[in-house]
């Protein structure tokens, strides 16, 4: 872990998307965060110890899903297919399947293992799973505003962890997307001929020291999402945090969390959410080849 010294930043950005709005100042105190994320190794650790078993992992209830045949009620996660052509950006259900038997240790799903991973970030972990872990291992998750203050490595309101430009000198600075998603890839350090998570450490740290904190996956971060950030009437300020859950969208049986940080699916014509103010917002039973996180421990 390295620490983050904490101070003021000015949180969120007016340049891309409307959820990362309003900019406004917040304080963060200093604390202690993992140099990357979590990986398989660790995870690994961590199950063989307790038993723990994650959500992709585990038997559907049948009450959950009302309509659903029983015999497509089977644990598993979604797995990218990277299609063999341009298709329409406007439903992601073109290049994510629901792949039975897909999880942390089969991240491709059935057939595929973690050879050549251990090193890789753990993925196809839920909410549940990243507290349990965290609790595990003495240390808990960051919130939004932890994250995104040592995501900037000391770069207040830059673009990138490292920036303004994306690639300086030409240089890769993060395992992202190279080409039109989701059919044209261009491999980057340490990349197979299709996109994936990198080795931990595969590009330069941020100025606190800190790796991937722009691509490789998604992070989860303890606050509840919203469609942009929460600021009083009258206020430039906000609170550190979104503590309280909002309402459940149409269909959803679970509240959204913050992740944070883009992935190798990121792309300029699709994503560009490799930004340390860029957001999203998952359900907590999401299980996903490009999700994982890292923790934190108070100073």
């Amino acid at each position: 872990m390295v620490r983050v010294p904490g101070g003021t930043f000015a949180m969120g950005s007016r340049d891309f998307f409307p959820e990362e709005q309003p900019v406004r100042e917040v304080v963060v105190e200093p604390f202690w965060m993992d140099t990357h994320p979590v990986t398989n190794a660790a995870f690994h650790r961590f199950v063989r110890e307790t038993g723990y078993v994650t959500v992709a992992e585990r038997d559907l209830d049948p009450a959950d899903f009302p309509g659903a045949a029983p015999a497509d009620l089977v644990p598993g996660a979604l797995v990218f297919q990277r299609t063999n052509g341009p298709v329409p950006l406007d439903d992601w259900r073109r290049w994510w399947d629901y792949v039975p038997g897909a999880s942390w240790r089969h991240p491709g799903g059935p057939g595929t293992n973690l050879d050549g991973r251990t090193l890789h970030p753990v993925t196809h972990v839920a909410y549940a799973d990243a507290l349990a872990y965290a609790e595990w291992a003495g240390k808990t998750l960051p919130t939004e505003a932890q994250w995104e203050f040592a995501a900037r490595g000391g770069l207040d309101a830059a673009t990138f962890p490292w920036g303004e430009e994306f690639a300086p000198r030409g240089r890769r600075m993060a395992n992202t997307w190279i080409g039109r998603f989701p059919w044209e890839f261009e491999p980057g350090n340490g990349q197979a001929e299709q996109p994936g998570t990198t080795k931990v450490g595969s590009y330069p740290p941020n100025g606190y020291g800190l790796f991937d904190v722009a691509g490789n996956v998604w992070e989860w971060t303890t606050d509840y999402f919203r469609p942009g950030h929460e600021v009083a009437a009258g206020s430039c300020c906000a609170p550190a945090r979104s503590t309280t859950p909002p309402p459940l969208e149409a269909g959803e049986r679970f509240p959204r969390r913050v992740v944070k940080g883009g992935s190798f699916l990121c792309a300029p014509n699709y994503c560009l959410r490799y930004r340390p103010a860029a957001r999203q917002g998952q359900t907590e039973d999401t299980a996903t080849c490009h999700l994982g996180f890292r923790c934190i421990v108070p100073d």
